[in-house]
């Protein structure tokens, strides 16, 4: 019951409790207090006390700080991000406002609005403007038995405090089917300052993974000290051994079927490519042209010089939880230039680049880029409409995925399309 619903009881009942007899009021007040659920003793104090003369005050309600026009500006700017975590948005806001003025002739008075809004006012107020997207996942890891045992593996925990240690895995990009070649984006994220570099592959041949890495190792903006892997056969086999012994570098693998050993590869998987990309197939020259063009310019000084990202620092067990603590928001570039160990010369242009780039210009130009992707894909299963296919006898036959789609995903092609469509790639995620 209310609190209007209750007064109104009270109103209506004071006066025949007042008039009735001892056995009555036992009754009345037995009824009084398993209709409002108060306690007796309350009971007792309202049907004795003096009759109710005027309805409860409704509670005040503080008329909200924030306008319109600042949460607004907030959403877009929110938007142009890719929909980040709160804390992170709270922490990007003062690089973003002074390109920001330009966009949303923001006044001064707005802009400390905007600073002044805390992440969990944000999580509040951007609740209208999230939308949940389905998606479908389609696992493309074949395992690698070539040279295995010579690979060590790696199954403590992350603590390095220098750049260049990282963790790399392939992203499919095969759409509905694993048949024929497709395209392949090499993912690579160092541990220390949380950089990404990706570049995109036809197939998973181990030359074109190898040559493929090599072009991220002369673009990094530190010295590539190490690589840890899952247990694929574009990343076990001699030829990258090779390599890896000819530069130096560390090549360390994770446990079988325990993604856990490759949570940081994993969670950039999404962030970086699935989020973007979706779940659509890119299987031409072409296409894999269009993902390097956009994986070398826009998208990674987007990533890496406007995105603050967070880094566990520790775990501290509370009772039978683990509590999970984290370091201030920064971006990869900021990470990088407090490290003494990275390349001056490229951290010097890397810096000019930030200062002459507008985020918001590139997040444009990046949606532009993925819509001309998204042109490029191969809708197969879509374009084939079921009035159309030849007799099952005339049909050519094609390899079929063995894995059975997750309970819940969407499984229809059509739909997938839709949901995966680079309109939607800021719809969701963390």
């Amino acid at each position: 019951m209310s609190r209007q619903g209750r007064w109104e009881y009270l109103k209506a009942i004071h006066p025949r409790y007042r008039q009735a007899s001892r056995a009555e009021k036992r009754r009345i007040l037995d009824e009084f207090c398993q209709v409002t659920r108060y306690h007796r003793k309350s009971a007792l104090r309202l049907l004795n006390g003096p009759p109710p003369a005027r309805k409860p005050r409704a509670p005040r309600r503080r008329p909200p700080t924030y306008g319109i026009r600042v949460i607004q500006v907030l959403a877009a700017i929110w938007r142009a991000a890719g929909c980040p975590w709160s804390v992170r948005l709270k922490a990007l806001l003062p690089l973003w406002l002074p390109r920001a003025r330009a966009h949303f002739r923001l006044t001064p008075a707005l802009e400390a609005q905007l600073l002044r809004l805390s992440p969990r006012q944000m999580d509040r107020r951007l609740a209208v403007y999230r939308r949940p997207a389905g998606t479908g996942r389609f696992g493309r890891t074949k395992p690698g038995t070539l040279l295995k045992h010579h690979i060590p593996l790696r199954t403590d925990r992350w603590d390095v405090t220098v750049p260049g240690f990282t963790e790399i895995d392939l992203v499919a990009h095969g759409g509905d089917a694993g048949d024929g070649e497709f395209a392949h984006s090499l993912n690579v994220t160092d541990i220390h300052t949380t950089w990404v570099e990706t570049r995109a592959v036809l197939g998973r041949g181990q030359h074109a993974v190898q040559q493929a890495l090599e072009e991220i190792r002369q673009t990094l903006p530190f010295l590539l000290q190490g690589i840890d892997s899952d247990n694929g056969s574009e990343f076990i086999n001699a030829h990258l051994v090779r390599y890896c012994r000819a530069h130096r570098i560390q090549f360390t693998r994770g446990r079988p079927y325990q993604k856990d050993d490759n949570a940081h590869i994993e969670q950039k998987n999404w962030t970086h490519v699935r989020k973007l990309l979706g779940y659509v197939r890119y299987d031409s020259p072409a296409a894999v042209a269009a993902l390097n063009a956009l994986y070398r310019q826009d998208l990674r000084l987007w990533q890496n010089l406007f995105l603050p990202s967070v880094k566990l620092v520790r775990k501290v067990r509370v009772g039978s939880r683990i509590r999970r603590v984290y370091d201030r928001p920064q971006t990869p570039f900021e990470r990088v230039q407090a490290c003494p160990a990275a390349d001056p010369a490229k951290v010097a242009q890397l810096r000019h680049l930030q200062a002459q780039l507008d985020p918001f210009v590139l997040a444009e130009a990046i949606d532009e880029n993925l819509a001309r992707l998204y042109a490029l894909a191969h809708h197969r299963a879509a374009a084939r409409r079921p009035a159309e296919r030849a007799p099952a006898s005339q049909r050519p036959r094609r390899a079929v995925s063995p894995r059975t789609p997750e309970p819940g995903v969407l499984t229809s092609a059509p739909q997938r399309d839709r949901v995966t469509s680079p309109m939607a790639r800021r719809s969701g995620g963390k």
